[in-house]
């Protein structure tokens, strides 16, 4: 059965160090490296817009600083 919910990717700017796994593990590909940099200089990590994020929760699963996790928004309209 599918997953009628809705997915967030929430990246905690101060803690991303840019090591880019969450971007390389993600299966639907909506994660990429920003041009933004955080207090520690890293470039962060952000969903792209319109980025249909499944809920799978690899990125928070890879994450070595803890600095991403999925929250379920609700359910898809249509």
């Amino acid at each position: 059965m599918a997953d009628a919910n809705q997915h967030e990717v929430y990246v905690a700017k101060e803690w991303c160090k840019g090591c880019r796994f969450c971007i390389e593990f993600c299966p639907q590909h909506i994660l990429y490296e920003t041009d933004e940099t955080n207090e520690r200089g890293y470039h962060i990590v952000d969903m792209a817009d319109g980025g249909e994020c499944i809920g799978c929760e690899m990125c928070t699963m890879v994450c070595p600083e803890f600095a991403i996790h999925v929250v379920t928004t609700g359910q898809e309209s249509g």
